[in-house]
């Protein structure tokens, strides 16, 4: 059976726990970082079945994470969340390397779509 951890990573240990407990309705595993540079340290070493991060982070942006883990990583899903509008630059990026994009305030139907496409 494929693993079926999640790592989230946000800079709001608030929505970061929402997020954490929304999955575990659904019996998934998730693991928390408040950063993009740990996010990637776990993704070298851990084996993730989904990546949940904030588009707004400070040091590195949701947009430069994506980026990274594309690069090494392209199988590995992601999905990118907000609450602000995504500009132009950083859109195409999102828009090109995502596998999904999700509004802030998020309803639990959304998370649960993200679920059941790539898990």
């Amino acid at each position: 059976m494929a693993k079926r951890e999640i790592l989230i990573v946000d800079d709001n240990p608030n929505m970061a726990s929402l997020l954490s407990e929304m999955l575990d309705v659904f019996d998934l595993r998730s693991r928390i970082t408040n950063n993009g540079e740990t996010a990637l340290e776990m993704i070298q070493s851990e084996d993730f079945a989904l990546v949940i991060t904030d588009l707004k982070m400070p040091k590195m942006s949701g947009t430069e994470l994506l980026t990274a883990i594309k690069g090494k990583h392209p199988n590995l899903p992601v999905i990118v969340i907000s609450g602000y509008n995504v500009a132009s630059a950083e859109g195409q990026v999102v828009e090109g390397l995502a596998n999904g994009f999700i509004h802030k305030p998020f309803k639990m139907t959304d998370i649960q779509s993200v679920i059941e496409q790539f898990l």
